[in-house]
C-alpha cells in the first residue's frame, strides 16, 4: 500500500471526528432504508452508507476515508441544490450538519490525508466558517417576502358600503359600534393621528386586569366595543367591564356566574352587542309597530323603560343564557326575556356541560336579536342541534328559529325533539345589513365533522355555507356553498365582510367577502350570493371510507385564494436531517392526493391546508379608502386518521359529557383522539402536524403570513411571513430570535386611515403596526400574555388608542391573561 494512502496516526480529534461521522451515519443509514421503504428518497441512504464507509476508513487509517467524505459532502451540496435551489429554509435540514461536519473535516484535513498543507487546511476551514456565519445571518433578512408593488393611494377609490342609517351601520367617528366595528365588519378606523412617520412613539397609554384567569381552555379572544366615552369588554367567564375610554378606570362589572364546565373547546367571548332603540337601526316600514311605539314612547320619557336600558349591552354566555344589560349601570334589563335572560337551549333536547355555548356576539338587524351558538365539535355526532334562534331585541320574545336540517320553516318549535340532532350551527362571527334585511350566517358542518354519509340532503346543501336569512321571516334568501359534503372540518370560520363594490357602469354593488379555511376568497354579490369574478368547480380526489359520498369536484374562487400548491416530500422539514427525514418517512406512508384527500381509516392522510385556515375566525381588514384587504392566514396542513370505533372503545375515547370533571384538564387540539359518538370512526387529527419529541412541524417554514390585495382584481400587492420565532422553537422552548419565521397565527387585524395595519395574532406575543405601503414592520412592542384576538382602534378627546386584549390561547400554546392594554402616542404629541 502506497505510504499516500496511510495516515500514519490518528490523533485524538481524527478519532472524535470518526466516530461523529459513524453515528451520524448510522443514523442516516436506518432511517433512509426506511424511507426507501416505503418510496421515498435515496439520498439519505446513499448519504449514511457513505458515511458509515468513511468513518470505517478513517479509523482504520485509511486516507480514502477523506475522499469518501468529501464526495458525501459535495454529494450533499449537489442534491440540497437540486432540490432547494435559492429557499433558504430548505437549506437547513439538508446542509446544516453537513456543513458542520466539513468544516469539523477542513481543520482535521491534514490529519485525514497526509500532504494536505495546513495552509490549505485552513483556508478551507475558513471558507466553510464564512458560509456557516452567512448561513446563520441569512434568516434575519426578509425571506420568503413579495415586495410592494402598484400601492393604491388613499382616496383613489371608495368601497364603504351602505348598511342603513342607524348607528350600526354608521358609528360616530371615533366609536367601534361592532365586533368588526360597524355591521360592515370592514375593521377600518377613520383616525389618522398615528401614521407610519410617528408610531414609533406609541406607548401604554393604560391597562386594565379582569382578573379572569381560566385554569384551563383559555383564550378569551375578545375585541371590544366603545362608544361615547365607554370601552365594553368581556372576559374567558363572560364577565363584562365597561371602563373609561381614556384612562381604564373601570365603570361598572357584571358577572353572569359561568361555570368552568361549561367551558366548550376554548373559553372564548369574542364580543358584546351593543343596542340603543332610538339610534341603532333606521326604522323601516317593515319593523314591528309595537317596536316603533316603544322607541316614540322612550323619546318621550312616557316608558317605564325611558331612563334604564335605553342603551343595552347584549351578552352571550358560555352556558347558553343571552342577557341584556343597562350599558350606563350594568344593571339586568328585567323587561327582556325572563328577568333579563333568554335561554338559548330551550327546545334543543338533551344539553350537556359545555356543549351549547355562545362564543361570539350575536347581531342586532333592525329590531331582530340573532342568536346563534357552538356545538362542541368531535364529542357527539348527534348531539345539541345548531338551530338559530331570533328574538325581539327589547322583550326576549322568540320570533324565528332556523335550522339548516329543516331550512323550509322558520316557526319556532317545542319539545326536546323539535329540531335535528347535530345539524350545523354558526360558532363564529357574523353580520348582516340593515338596509336589506338580511343577516348573513357563516354555517358550520354537522357534529360529526369527519363523517358525512349521516347527513340529511338539507344538511349536505346548507352545511359550510354563507347563508343570507331574511331577518322578518327567517328564511333563507340565498346560500353559497364553499365546500361540498365536507369531511375536513372547512366549516366557515371567518366572519364576511361588506363592501359596495364599484361596477363599470358606474354603479355600487352591494357586496361580501367570504374567507375560507381553505384560503379562498370570494366576493359576492349580497342581495343575490351570486359571484363578483367567478367561481370553479374542480375536479377532487375521491376514495376514502365513504367514497359514494364525496363530491367529485370543489368550488374554487377566481378572485384570490390564499393557499399554496400542493405538498410535495420536498417541502417536508426540520432543523436537522433526521427529523427531517421523519416527516418524510410519514409523508410517504400517509395518503395525499393534493387538497380535500378524503380521510382514511388504514393510513393516515395530509389535509392541507389544515383546519385552522386559510383564514379563520381573526378573518380579514378593508381599507375602503385604498380598495385593499388585509388578510393574515395559516400555512400549515394536518396529519389524519380516523379510528374505528371498536379501536376507539378500546383506547377509552369517550365524549366529555361522560369523563368526570377534572378543573385542571388543559383540553387537547381539536380533533385529537376525538369520539365522534354516533358515526362508525372516531378521528385523530395532529393540527399543524407536528412531531410528537421535537414539537416542530413537518412543514418547511413559513406557517403564517400576512397579505395586502387590491380589491379590484384580487392582485396581490405584498405579502410576507407573520410572526416571529422569540418565542417559538424546538421541544417547545423559545429561542429569543427575532427571525420572522412567519409562525402560526389566530385573531385578525385593524386597518387605519393613517396608512397603518395592527396586528397581534401570532405565537410570538407581540403586537405590531405595518406600514400599509410597504407591508413592512414599522413598531412592535411585546405583550404580557398571548395576543389572540381582533385589536381595535378608537378616538377619545382627541386621542387615538389601539386596543388588544391579551389573553392567551391554549391551542396556540402562547401564555395566559387577563389584560386590556390601551397604547397612545404621549399627551400633546
Amino acid at each position: 500500500m502506497s505510504k499516500s494512502n496511510k495516515i500514519t496516526r490518528l490523533s485524538v480529534w481524527n478519532i472524535v471526528f470518526a466516530l461523529i461521522l459513524l453515528i451520524f451515519g448510522i443514523a442516516m443509514t436506518i432511517g433512509g432504508g426506511w424511507l426507501v421503504a416505503v418510496g421515498g428518497n435515496w439520498y439519505y441512504l446513499l448519504a449514511g452508507i457513505g458515511s458509515i464507509l468513511s468513518a470505517i476508513l478513517i479509523l482504520r487509517r485509511r486516507s480514502a476515508g477523506a475522499y469518501l467524505f468529501a464526495l458525501v459532502f459535495i454529494g450533499t451540496l449537489i442534491w440540497t441544490i437540486q432540490e432547494s435551489g435559492l429557499d433558504y429554509w430548505g437549506w437547513v435540514p439538508r446542509f446544516d450538519i453537513m456543513l458542520l461536519l466539513g468544516i469539523i473535516f477542513a481543520f482535521q484535513l491534514p490529519g485525514l490525508r497526509p500532504g494536505t498543507s495546513r495552509v490549505f487546511s485552513r483556508l478551507l476551514a475558513g471558507v466553510l466558517v464564512l458560509a456557516f456565519v452567512a448561513a446563520a445571518a441569512l434568516p434575519f433578512a426578509p425571506l420568503n417576502v413579495t415586495p410592494a408593488s402598484n400601492v393604491p393611494e388613499a382616496g383613489s377609490a371608495s368601497f364603504a358600503t351602505d348598511t342603513g342609517s342607524g348607528k350600526a351601520s354608521n358609528p360616530d367617528s371615533g366609536d367601534w359600534y361592532t365586533y368588526g366595528g360597524s355591521l360592515a365588519s370592514q375593521r377600518f378606523a377613520g383616525a389618522k393621528q398615528i401614521t407610519p412617520d410617528n408610531v414609533k412613539n406609541l406607548k401604554l397609554a393604560w391597562q386594565f386586569r379582569t382578573g379572569d384567569l381560566p385554569k384551563a381552555r383559555w383564550g378569551a379572544e375578545n375585541t371590544p366595543i366603545k362608544i361615547g366615552d365607554t370601552l365594553y369588554t368581556c372576559t374567558p367567564h363572560n364577565q363584562v367591564f365597561a371602563l373609561d375610554a381614556a384612562t381604564g378606570k373601570e365603570k361598572w362589572h357584571f358577572d353572569p356566574k359561568v361555570s368552568d364546565k361549561s367551558i366548550p373547546y376554548t373559553a372564548a367571548c369574542r364580543g358584546l352587542t351593543w343596542f340603543d332603540g332610538q339610534t341603532n337601526s333606521h326604522v323601516t316600514t317593515g319593523q314591528n309597530a309595537a317596536s316603533v311605539a316603544n322607541v316614540a314612547a322612550a323619546a318621550s320619557g312616557n316608558s317605564p323603560n325611558a331612563q334604564a336600558c335605553s342603551q343595552r349591552i347584549i351578552l352571550g354566555t358560555l352556558d347558553a343564557r343571552v342577557i341584556e344589560l343597562d350599558a350606563k349601570t350594568g344593571d339586568v334589563c328585567r323587561d327582556f326575556g325572563d328577568q333579563g335572560t333568554v335561554n338559548l337551549a330551550a327546545d334543543m333536547g338533551e344539553v350537556y356541560d359545555g356543549y351549547v355555548a355562545i362564543n361570539s356576539a350575536p347581531v342586532v338587524i333592525r329590531d331582530t336579536l340573532v342568536v346563534a351558538h357552538q356545538t362542541i365539535d368531535g364529542q357527539r355526532a348527534f348531539g345539541p342541534p345548531g338551530v338559530i334562534k331570533a328574538y325581539d331585541v327589547r322583550t326576549g320574545k322568540l320570533k324565528w328559529a332556523w335550522d339548516a336540517a329543516a331550512p323550509d320553516t322558520s316557526t319556532p318549535k317545542t319539545g326536546p325533539n323539535a329540531y335535528k340532532r347535530g345539524s350545523p350551527d354558526v360558532w363564529t362571527s357574523f353580520t348582516g345589513d340593515d338596509k336589506l334585511g338580511l343577516v348573513y350566517l357563516p354555517l358550520g358542518n354537522s357534529s360529526g365533522d369527519y363523517w358525512s354519509s349521516s347527513r340529511t340532503d338539507a344538511e349536505n346543501k346548507y352545511a359550510v355555507s354563507l347563508t343570507a336569512i331574511n331577518v322578518d321571516t327567517g328564511l333563507p334568501s340565498w346560500s353559497f356553498q364553499t365546500a361540498h359534503k365536507d369531511v375536513w372540518d372547512y366549516d366557515q370560520g371567518s366572519q364576511p365582510t361588506l363592501i359596495d363594490y364599484p361596477a363599470k357602469n358606474g354603479e355600487k354593488v352591494p357586496a361580501i367577502i367570504v374567507p375560507t379555511k381553505q384560503g379562498e376568497i370570494y366576493v359576492l354579490d349580497r342581495r343575490t350570493g351570486k359571484s363578483l369574478f367567478g367561481v370553479e368547480e374542480r375536479p377532487v380526489p375521491g376514495g376514502g371510507v365513504e367514497p359514494d359520498s364525496r363530491s367529485p369536484t370543489q368550488p374554487y374562487s377566481l378572485f384570490h385564494h390564499l393557499s399554496r400548491p400542493d405538498l410535495t416530500p420536498q417541502d417536508m422539514w426540520g432543523l436537522t436531517p433526521f427529523d427531517q427525514m421523519a416527516c418524510r418517512i410519514q409523508f410517504q406512508k400517509a395518503v395525499y392526493k393534493g387538497q380535500y384527500t378524503p380521510p382514511e381509516a388504514d393510513r393516515h392522510t395530509i389535509e392541507y391546508p389544515g383546519y385552522n385556515g386559510g383564514s379563520d375566525w381573526g378573518s380579514v381588514a378593508v381599507d375602503p379608502q385604498r380598495g385593499i384587504i388585509i388578510a393574515n392566514y395559516n400555512d400549515m396542513p394536518n396529519y389524519n386518521i380516523l379510528v374505528p370505533r371498536a379501536k376507539a372503545d378500546a383506547l377509552g375515547w369517550k365524549p366529555r359529557d361522560q369523563i368526570p370533571y377534572n378543573p385542571h384538564d388543559a383540553g387537547h387540539a381539536e380533533g385529537a383522539g376525538d369520539p365522534q359518538i354516533g358515526v362508525p370512526y372516531a378521528v385523530n387529527v395532529n393540527a399543524g402536524w407536528r412531531l410528537p419529541f421535537t414539537k416542530m412541524l413537518c412543514k418547511e417554514p413559513p406557517y403564517g403570513g400576512i397579505r395586502a390585495i387590491d380589491l379590484r382584481d384580487g392582485r396581490t400587492i405584498w405579502d410576507r411571513p407573520l410572526g416571529t420565532a422569540r418565542r417559538n422553537g424546538p421541544f417547545g422552548l423559545p429561542t429569543g430570535l427575532p427571525i420572522n419565521i412567519g409562525t402560526p397565527n389566530n385573531g385578525g387585524s385593524v386597518v387605519t386611515a393613517g396608512g397603518l395595519v395592527f396586528i397581534a395574532a401570532a405565537t410570538d406575543d407581540l403586537i405590531r403596526a405595518i406600514d400599509i405601503k410597504t407591508g413592512k414592520t414599522v413598531w412592535s412592542t411585546p405583550l404580557p400574555a398571548g395576543g389572540q384576538a381582533n385589536p381595535m382602534v378608537y378616538t377619545q378627546n382627541g386621542r387615538e388608542y389601539l386596543v388588544i386584549v391579551a389573553g392567551g390561547h391554549h391551542f396556540m400554546e402562547t401564555p395566559a391573561g387577563d389584560y386590556v392594554l390601551a397604547y397612545a402616542l404621549p399627551e400633546g404629541s
